[in-house]
């Protein structure tokens, strides 16, 4: 009779006792690094890593290795780590888990971000917590250092935990320290009470102590490996059975690596996955840059002006010991210390160069151009009591070129040229840039209320007089140029390079149709909707592609074809997709050798809207967002929940606002407005603008919805929705005679007083064509959904925008167990919970 064969478990029980007890070991890896230790492990376990199955079984091993036996024990292989984030805690977890055990790693809920507590429970509430028996606390460096051992060691499935966990815990604490490492700094050293083992692995590691002097490396004097192959590792023999890998060649993050006496700092970058993590902190400082220097520089409404008291949390990692000199106004923030609010903006938080970046990022989150001037001038006075000088070059090109000054009005810039700063009693903005940008908004308005018909312009003499009341217009301006057009103006001009104004003048790209997931790993994939291995993130490095397809159907998302321009590769050299797109005329003719690609002399128009209590939102209604006025056109921008084939959507749309219809009530956070409006609640005549069952639901056929080409092309139909009981508008606001009756669930999502915006002029044309691109910040800001829509024609009234499930999903917005029943929570949600996007909208 046969026995039993032993169980799948029993010979993994097996195996990893075997590793905690060293038995039966065949090689002994002595690894020099951060750390000096020998390790007895067995050859078949570890040639599951990429790594050691090239060490052992591709050419690494020469035949003098090979011939030894076990007589005299294990064979020896010395391991040189110079990469000092590769620690012995994440070295040993790595290995623990090729055996098929090791300690669970614990992350703490307190830095773990959430739909309802975005900023992470830490920021609201700090506490202390003790990490459960035999787990090992996963803090954000070990978290690091774990994917950049797996990465080294080749082994993708800790490589995935590592970096999902990493975009897990993003959020106030961890930012300025993913970001770090994304641009290839070293990690910081270990905090005090941090294991330097990995828990339950103590006795695993030999560690020999008369070793330690003479080849520990600190992490001052790791070398760099010289010689190192294509692949980044080289052999060589220290003994006739001994073996040394050096690990990759440390990174030169300067052109000028060859200049003799100069020391460049190490620099540890590691693919596509040190970018992904940028472009998920990129995208985070988009979504909360504002609310972060307010919280930074005390200037938050939440606030509290009490005297500090001791507190037990110990400061933050990212707030520098001589953060003394950064202290903030006094006061405390969500019950703590505003000294220990996680430094971003201040000194010992982001760079120069970046808060120039984030400053003119098109995905910044807010209102306005003259709102981004307001938050550029507050970074910088704060930057500025610790001294200006070897910033002021960054900033003079930050506010000359980083800020639309041509989507401002005349009042604006004439208040924004008296504006001196208090540091150098200076202006902010050079009067030539400001002049400047005045010059190209009074073009745009010549073109846009002046200009004669394309049709006969051609043939109306230069001498005849402009009508005092413009025909009607061309859809199109006309005020583009293809790259070929730059050419041939350039050419025309006969001046030396460095003289011709052609040359210099800036254009910024028409986009083509395209729809991207930024910094977001759980739906990365090709076009063609297969998902991104760990593997390929391994081995090159992957634009942001195309969402994969959803259900088809009118208004659905499909990938379509990127052009040059539009599909741009997130790395450090554009700050992980934060700079906005603008050439001159020389770039312009080098990035289009085809000679195809519109360009437009006018910066595009910039703003942010948001979008409270979605998982209120009845099905068909609709949401508004604040009106904007841009190029003689108002816009604004509005959500709907849309249910299709048992498919629950949430649309996006860009709104070209009627100038003659009343402008709709727009989202509000519904604590400021029930605060505004507590009279309210005991005084039927004052009535509070809400989103119920008695307001709009409907569409009216003056106002119909299209959805955009780059989504289906022929479907642009009109669809209108009737509706016998309220035949109200949906830009109409709530009847006055409606008042706040039951539990704040009944009014939610609530809408604010509406508010039209100054019309300096108006566009008179029935139609226009316009681009536009709407990026959608999920609910904790570590990613992005970016839609770009080539020009499209805009009727008055008519919207443009997409539908995605994706949107409707609890990482974009929080969402109720059933959309489509009443709701059951017990009322609205803090104003940082919404669904925020910003918009970049330009005419052709």
């Amino acid at each position: 009779m046969n026995s039993p064969r032993p169980s799948p478990f029993d010979i993994q029980s097996h195996l990893y006792a075997a590793f905690l007890e060293a038995r039966t070991a065949d090689v002994a890896l002595r690894v020099r690094g951060t750390w000096n230790a020998v390790y007895k492990l067995h050859r078949v376990i570890l040639i599951q890593s990429g790594f050691f199955q090239s060490l052992f079984t591709a050419g690494f091993v020469e035949s003098s290795a090979r011939l030894n036996t076990h007589r005299h024990g294990p064979d020896e292989i010395d391991v040189i780590f110079d990469d000092r984030n590769i620690t012995r805690s994440a070295f040993e977890i790595c290995i623990s888990r090729l055996y098929g055990g090791g300690p669970p790693l614990y992350i703490s809920p307190a830095i773990t971000p959430s739909p309802m507590q975005p900023l992470s429970p830490s920021f609201y509430s700090p506490s202390n917590e003790e990490v459960p028996k035999s787990y090992h606390p996963a803090t954000p460096r070990f978290l690091l250092s774990l994917l950049a051992t797996s990465i080294y060691l080749s082994i993708p499935s800790v490589a995935s935990q590592a970096l999902t966990a990493i975009l897990t815990t993003l959020g106030p604490s961890t930012v300025i320290q993913y970001l770090n490492f994304s641009l290839g700094k070293p990690i910081s050293a270990a905090s005090t009470g941090e294991p330097e083992a990995a828990v339950g692995l103590e006795h695993v590691a030999i560690i020999d102590q008369d070793d330690i002097q003479g080849h520990i490396h600190s992490e001052r004097d790791l070398p760099p490996s010289p010689g190192m192959s294509s692949d980044g590792e080289k052999d060589y023999f220290a003994g006739p059975v001994s073996q040394s890998i050096s690990s990759e060649s440390l990174k030169s993050s300067s052109d000028d690596s060859d200049a003799v006496g100069v020391v460049l700092e190490p620099s540890y970058h590691y693919g596509a996955l040190s970018d992904k993590i940028g472009e998920a902190c990129a995208c985070w400082l988009a979504r909360w840059a504002v609310d972060m220097l307010a919280y930074e520089d005390g200037r938050s409404e939440i606030v509290d002006s009490t005297p500090a008291t001791a507190m037990s949390r110990k400061r933050s990692k990212t707030i520098p010991s001589d953060s003394s000199s950064n202290e903030p106004n006094s006061g405390r923030v969500f019950g703590r210390d505003i000294a220990t609010i996680p430094i971003v903006w201040r000194r010992g938080g982001l760079s120069t160069k970046w808060v120039a970046a984030l400053v003119s990022a098109d995905t910044l989150f807010v209102k306005s151009e003259r709102e981004r001037y307001e938050f550029a001038r507050a970074v910088v006075e704060m930057r500025r009591k610790n001294g200006i000088l070897d910033e002021e070059k960054e900033w003079e090109k930050m506010f000359s070129e980083g800020i639309y000054y041509a989507n401002m009005t005349m009042d604006e810039i004439i208040t924004i040229s008296q504006d001196i700063s208090p540091s150098t009693k200076r202006s902010f903005v050079p009067l030539a840039v400001l002049q400047s940008a005045q010059w190209s908004h009074s073009v745009l308005r010549h073109q846009i209320t002046f200009r004669l018909p394309l049709s006969t312009f051609h043939s109306t003499a230069a001498s005849q007089p402009i009508p005092s009341s413009p025909p009607p217009r061309e859809k199109e301006l006309g005020i583009t140029s293809t790259t070929a057009d730059i050419l041939t103006k350039i050419s025309s001009i006969d001046e030396p390079d460095y003289t011709n104004p052609e040359r210099c003048k800036l254009y910024f790209p028409i986009p083509g149709d395209s729809s991207i997931r930024v910094g977001d790993t759980g739906a990365y994939s090709h076009s063609d909707g297969v998902a991104v291995t760990m593997e390929e993130l391994f081995t090159s490095y992957q634009a942001p592609s195309a969402l994969a397809p959803q259900t088809p159907g009118r208004g659905t998302v499909n990938p379509r074809p990127n052009n040059a321009i539009s599909n741009i590769a997130m790395s450090e050299a554009n700050f992980f997709g934060l700079l906005p797109t603008r050439h001159t005329g020389s770039s312009c003719i080098q990035s289009d050798p085809v000679g195809k690609q519109r360009w437009s002399p006018y910066p595009p128009y910039r703003f942010a809207v948001e979008f409270w209590d979605l998982d209120h939102l009845k099905e068909k209604s609709r949401l508004y967002s604040h009106t904007v006025w841009y190029a003689g056109s108002l816009y604004n921008v509005y959500v709907q929940v849309v249910r299709k084939k048992g498919q629950t959507q949430l649309g996006v749309y860009l709104h070209r606002q009627s100038s003659i219809d009343p402008i709709p009530p727009s989202s509000a956070p519904a604590s400021v407005i029930l605060e505004k409006e507590s009279t309210s609640v005991l005084s039927p005549e004052r009535p509070l603008h809400t989103r119920g069952p008695s307001l709009p639901s409907i569409i009216p056929s003056t106002s119909p919805t299209h959805y955009s080409p780059s989504i289906h092309p022929l479907s642009r139909s009109t669809t209108p929705l009737t509706n016998s009981n309220n035949p109200i508008r949906p830009s109409t606001p709530a009847s006055p005679s409606t008042s706040v009756q039951g539990s704040p669930d009944a009014i939610l999502p609530a809408t604010a007083t509406p508010v039209t915006p100054p019309q300096p002029y108006r566009d008179p044309r029935p139609q226009v064509s316009a681009y536009f691109t709407i990026s959608c910040a999920n609910a904790v800001g570590s990613s992005q959904m970016r839609f770009t829509s080539a020009p499209d024609v805009f009727s008055v009234s008519q919207s443009w925008g997409w539908k995605s499930s994706s949107l409707r999903t609890d990482g974009y917005v929080e969402i109720l167990p059933d959309v489509f029943s009443p709701p059951q929570s017990s009322g609205s949600h803090s104003k940082e919970v919404s669904l925020r996007a910003t918009v970049v909208l330009g005419l052709v």
